[in-house]
């Protein structure tokens, strides 16, 4: 059984995509996947803006003209504009994608607030937890009224790496990936829009069901903590799901994924078990988490991180760990795996991860009841 989100098509990637006007679009991010994005987008014929902060990133791609890419996807795809101005960047886009480290969410809400128009979609590629929340949120609070859409993705479309500067090879596509809205009916507008380029983006139940289901916030932070050691003695020289996740190391696991389902359930969301996951995405069975890693031929040959300071720890301690254990505080729902591993992260990296998080504050989601939450997410007006 091949999972419907997380597979990569082996075959050369030739999508049928829906009769309509192709979307001008902008990319935020010129990271890996953004100049996938970009490129992909451009040589499929959009008009394209790829934004970056920094102008070292994107000299070179605005003397190219446009991005290369090599593997699944080959070819030299145009870019109407590169430009370190947000403004810019985002003027006419119909699809605003945001491609950028969930850490990066919140700041660049605030760049381009006020540059919003009513009309316009943006989508976050991918949330990780509560990210079109905190989005949205911020947005708001920096005076945004336009009649926008905030949404989120539950996954990156790609598997890519960046070759050189304006150069991109693309590994794989997933083949089909949730998206939701806020508020959630509005989420077809979404799907309609993406659909007329990636015909792989499905609509998702909403944006708790997507940032919820986040199940590397289980696997990577506490995987790259437990064997924090012998990364740092071996420069990463061992395969990581497999030698790393022992029956000890799983067991913390197991207690980390039951903390994130109650949760959960807590806003009223079925979410997915790591282990039911690990069946569905690559038909890897087993009685125990340590089993179904074990029997999961995916992760065989997948070797660890060479140090801690990456991103399964600095992105997905504060972005994905965080905001539940934010959430289940709010809804008095324990979570001290989870709240140990945001500890022992803070401490390994001499960073205080729980201030630098994501949490029902910056959500905006700490004044509300589970009824008000669901009503936000939802698209129902607030009960006062």
């Amino acid at each position: 059984m091949v999972s419907p989100i997380l597979s990569i098509r082996k075959s050369r990637f030739r999508p049928k995509l829906i009769k309509q006007e192709l979307p001008r679009v902008a990319v935020l991010g010129a990271g890996h996947g953004g100049q996938a994005m970009a490129g992909h987008l451009g040589l499929m014929g959009c008009e394209v803006t790829l934004y970056n902060r920094s102008q070292d990133r994107i000299g070179p791609i605005g003397i190219a003209g446009g991005i290369e890419l090599t593997g699944q996807i080959e070819g030299v795809g145009k870019l109407a504009l590169v430009t370190t101005d947000i403004e810019l960047a985002i003027k006419d886009a119909e699809l605003i994608m945001v491609v950028v480290p969930a850490n990066g969410h919140a700041p660049l809400a605030e760049v381009v607030a006020p540059y919003l128009a009513d009309g316009q979609i943006i989508v976050l590629h991918p949330g990780r937890t509560g990210g079109a929340l905190e989005f949205f949120n911020t947005i708001r609070s920096n005076g945004c009224v336009a009649d926008v859409i905030v949404s989120e993705a539950s996954t990156l479309i790609y598997a890519c790496r960046m070759l050189n500067p304006a150069k991109v090879h693309i590994f794989g596509i997933k083949n089909i990936i949730p998206v939701a809205a806020i508020p959630s009916y509005r989420t077809p507008e979404v799907i309609n829009k993406l659909n007329s380029v990636y015909p792989q983006f499905v609509p998702g139940d909403n944006v708790l069901k997507t940032s919820l289901d986040n199940i590397g916030a289980i696997f990577h932070p506490a995987l790259t903590i437990l064997n924090a050691g012998r990364i740092e003695s071996t420069h990463g020289e061992f395969e990581f799901y497999m030698d790393g996740a022992t029956p000890a190391v799983t067991r913390v696991l197991e207690t980390l994924d039951k903390e994130r389902i109650a949760v959960a359930a807590a806003l009223g969301i079925r979410a997915m078990s790591a282990r039911e996951w690990l069946y569905v995405a690559y038909d890897a069975p087993g009685r125990t988490l340590f089993e179904a890693m074990q029997a999961n031929i995916g992760y065989k040959g997948i070797t660890a991180p060479p140090t801690t300071l990456m991103r399964y720890i600095t992105e997905d301690v504060p972005m994905s760990l965080v905001p539940i254990a934010s959430i289940g505080n709010h809804l008095g729902v324990p979570t001290p795996m989870i709240d140990s591993m945001i500890h022992l992260a803070s401490v390994i990296h001499e960073t205080d991860y729980w201030a630098e998080g994501r949490t029902v504050d910056t959500m905006g989601l700490a004044e509300l009841s589970v009824k008000q939450i669901r009503q936000l997410v939802l698209g129902g007006k607030l009960d006062a």
